[in-house]
């Protein structure tokens, strides 16, 4: 989404890719990009990929709340930001770093449910090893600023829209349009992933190094999400509500469901244990550098299942 967006812009793009990379999202524009073959532990592909770009956006990451891809995710997403920040102060072509982190790397802890871009970290027992990985990777990057790279950082929250419905977020599409009943309590911050790429775009073109900025919709419950889903795609809600007990018990059946395949597990320990908290994740900051409206909820969901149907359903 932010290649279509700088494209849309007539930038012109390298980027990095494995052998094995799905480039599915890239229908249409995958011929229009350079693409360099390697990955983020890749020093010398990584110091060749700068020596030909001015500028670094580095949206790689493990996103995974599943014990076995923990030290692979450790890996990825700290050392190998390590290997890309190193890189670009080797270069001295760069002249813009956005680090693409999460809402996650700000932290969480039990008292301060209001949180914005000055939220200092605190180790916790309502942080995710997933959490955990993006401050330790934005660590790398406030240590790239501190030696002179001219980077800032953006913290999406849950990022909604049409890409592969079998992972990550837009899995919770999938879950709706299959009809499932149940729901659990807690509430779930959000952003349209077409905001995040335009606002990366814009905060190109801003001198705002040094500074990290919250991406984020707002917040709503799992039933008020799920209902705008399953209204956008016209099935039936989910009408069952899976209390804390229930919740306990599936994660460990998730966990043992998932063991000897390659499937993720839906429910986790961790995110179990987040469902009961409720965070606000504030956007002024955002919102006034770039006079930015987020767009609702409704209005994403409608764009979103349309295109997923296009995509899985009605191909």
């Amino acid at each position: 989404f932010i290649a279509r967006a700088l494209l849309s812009k007539g930038e012109k793009i390298l980027a990095l890719k494995r052998s094995f990379s799905d480039l599915s999202l890239l229908q249409g524009i995958e011929s229009s990009i350079q693409w360099l073959e390697g990955d983020v532990s890749d020093t010398e592909i990584l110091n060749k990929a700068m020596e030909q770009c001015d500028t670094v956006i580095h949206a790689a990451a493990i996103i995974s709340f599943s014990p076995r891809h923990r030290e692979k995710m450790y890996k990825v997403n700290v050392e190998g930001t390590a290997n890309v920040v190193n890189a670009a102060l080797k270069c001295s072509t760069i002249k813009k770093f956005c680090f693409i982190s999460s809402i996650a790397a700000l932290g969480r802890k039990k008292g301060e449910l209001t949180i914005n871009e000055n939220a200092l970290w605190e180790d916790s027992e309502m942080n995710t090893h997933y959490a955990k990985s993006k401050y330790l990777a934005e660590l790398e990057v406030w240590r790239g600023i501190e030696e002179g790279l001219p980077a800032f950082i953006v913290n999406p929250s849950v990022v909604l829209g049409p890409g592969n419905w079998e992972n990550g977020s837009t899995k919770l599409f999938q879950y709706i349009y299959k009809r499932n009943k149940f729901y659990t309590n807690g509430h779930i911050s959000y952003v349209d992933v077409m905001d995040v790429a335009a606002i990366v775009v814009e905060l190109l073109n801003k001198n705002c190094f040094g500074e990290r900025f919250i991406l984020n919709a707002g917040s709503v419950t799992y039933k008020e999400l799920f209902d705008s889903i399953a209204h956008s795609f016209q099935v039936k809600p989910p009408s069952v509500s899976v209390g804390k007990v229930v919740s306990e018990i599936a994660w460990r059946i998730e966990s043992l469901r998932t063991l000897f395949s390659t499937s993720e597990p839906i429910l986790t320990k961790e995110t179990v244990r987040l469902a009961d908290f409720s965070f606000e994740y504030q956007n002024e900051r955002i919102r006034q550098l770039l006079n930015y409206n987020f767009s609702s909820l409704d209005a994403t969901t409608d764009k979103t299942c349309e295109e997923l149907l296009r995509k899985y359903v009605n191909k």
